[in-house]
């Protein structure tokens, strides 16, 4: 491992200010996938680099450290398509009749010109909507590079997002089952193997249902000693869960098990590092607490589709963290009802403390703060100090930052699986946006991502950067934290290798057919 000098570099990208740290042992490539990390851009993507002069800069190792007044700007160019739109195919696709349509208004126009008078205000109006609808189509060549022209034809028909939305919620009778199941349950004792299971990196969800997550959850307050502790009764416990229960949505990624699986890595952390003898019973149980809550009520759809489709929460928001504050208010929405307020024995200083404390956690969630986190963390290792406020806040905000996208952590088995899910739910939100004509983030469109080009990135540039940073802290967590993402990385580049070294052999494979032709065509030619 490199142990010399390393430089910073300041840059702006899409408006956001982000800085990256260079060491001596980077090479050209490694510069250039911290800039698309960034950018959120993929491996296809052309990148960028002007100087504050203007002046376009090549991206390599002799790129110098700048400051955060003589910022370099990072741009991502994107394909062009110059293909002319097929209005009738295109229309077609999104399950539109074009000809039926005009057809049908041309024999209205004409019924009513034969039987006298002039076309009703409604007939001009329907014309003049077939026309703008045309005329649109017509339009959208500037939005072929976001692949606006794919076919959608097979599969589930894509919905309008207002009605994906309603269909979010889980009904109230299968909100019902999961409750009576949970309560006839938490008459049974969990076991001491199961409860020493729950604590280890290598939990798998997959092999429980919801009302057993639900009871597992109860067992980490109980077994951390909160319900004694902060007189937590058991029936409001068990509301409460029930309540954050039916608060997560049936999204393919951001849902109840995704909640469990964050509360549990927070859970195993906790014993792992023995937080207990860090923090105080406060500051635990704002940890454990804001793992559950952190995704209550997301949409499936992430902060950049909020604010370019001006929902409802960007603009409540204004634009600040729309998503992360919208769980915020749900959490404490909940917390307001009565019967599910696990927190109504605390005193008021003690409930402050936990609400600010759990605003803090996560608002922390929010990838756009990443950097921002994990550089002021840096900044109070050398000499950390739990006894501080502030540097408290911090480690509070890295932990449950680690917990939050744990997933590489866990085997390939468990952690596969949630990549799928993950890879479903952003190819939901660039098919919408390419219909809305909202811009698609090159890491989200499935014409451009595959398993290994979303993790190769994300595990050298965000996961492994956060994890060996708490490792410096807390040596223990090699093992179980960091090893494991590394293999993930290793497991995730030699796919990538295979599928490289197939697609090359199917293009010599190609090359060699085409050639094949021209030679059985020049002797065909001769033979006459």
């Amino acid at each position: 491992m490199c142990r010399m000098a390393t430089k910073i570099v300041y840059f702006e990208v899409s408006g956001r200010h982000e800085q990256a740290e260079f060491s001596c042992c980077d090479d050209a490539e490694d510069l250039r996938e911290t800039f698309r990390a960034a950018a959120e851009a993929s491996s296809n993507d052309i990148l960028k680099l002007y100087n504050p002069k203007g002046n376009l800069i090549n991206i390599s190792t002799n790129l110098t450290s700048n400051s955060p007044e003589t910022r370099y700007k990072l741009e991502v160019v994107a394909a062009h398509c110059d293909d002319k739109v097929d209005t009738a195919a295109f229309a077609a696709r999104l399950g539109f009749d074009m000809s039926a349509i005009e057809n049908r208004l041309q024999a209205l126009e004409q019924k009513v010109f034969t039987d006298g008078g002039d076309l009703p205000a409604d007939v001009n109006e329907m014309r003049e909507k077939i026309d703008n609808f045309k005329t649109k189509l017509e339009g959208v060549e500037h939005l072929s590079w976001l692949g606006l022209f794919k076919d959608i034809s097979s599969g589930t028909s894509l919905q309008p997002f207002w009605d994906r939305q309603k269909s979010l919620k889980k009904s109230e009778e299968h909100n019902r089952r999961v409750f009576d199941k949970f309560m006839k349950m938490s008459q049974v004792q969990v076991t001491d193997e199961v409860r020493d299971y729950l604590r280890k990196p290598t939990f798998d969800n997959w092999q429980w249902d919801d009302p057993e997550m639900l009871i597992l959850l109860r067992q980490m307050y109980i077994d951390l000693g909160f319900l004694t502790k902060f007189n937590i009764e058991l029936p409001v416990l068990h509301q409460w869960l029930y309540e954050i229960y039916k608060n997560y949505n049936g999204v393919p990624f951001h849902n109840f098990k995704h909640c469990f699986m964050v509360a549990q890595m927070m859970y195993g952390l906790t014993w792992l590092i023995d937080l207990p003898s860090i923090l105080d019973d406060l500051d635990v149980l704002i940890l454990i607490t804001s793992a559950i809550c952190h995704d209550l009520d997301h949409p499936g759809y992430n902060n950049a589709y909020q604010i370019n489709a001006r929902t409802d929460l960007a603009l409540r928001y204004n634009d600040i963290s729309p998503l992360e504050n919208h769980h915020c208010s749900v959490a404490f929405e909940i917390l307001e009802k009565k019967h599910c307020n696990i927190f109504r024995n605390l005193t008021l200083d003690q409930f402050k403390r936990v609400r600010e404390g759990m605003i803090r956690c996560i608002l922390a969630t929010d990838m756009a703060k990443h950097n921002e986190i994990l550089h002021s963390f840096k900044g109070v290792l050398p000499n950390f100090n739990p006894q501080d406020k502030e540097q408290r806040s911090v480690f509070l905000m890295i932990l449950i930052k680690v917990a939050d996208i744990s997933n590489e952590v866990r085997p390939m088995e468990v952690a596969e699986p949630w990549l799928e899910c993950l890879l479903q739910e952003f190819f939901n939100q660039s098919d919408l946006e390419k219909l809305e004509g909202l811009p698609v983030a090159p890491f989200m469109d499935r014409d451009k991502v595959t398993k290994p080009t979303s993790q190769i990135g994300f595990i050298k540039f965000v996961l492994l950067p956060l994890f060996e940073t708490l490792g410096q802290l807390f040596p223990i967590v090699e093992n179980d934290i960091i090893k494991p993402v590394r293999t993930a990385l290793q497991y995730y580049t030699d796919m990538q290798k295979a599928l490289d070294e197939e697609k090359k052999k199917k293009e010599g494979t190609n090359d060699k057919s085409k050639q094949n032709g021209i030679t059985n065509n020049n002797q065909t030619k001769l033979s006459v």
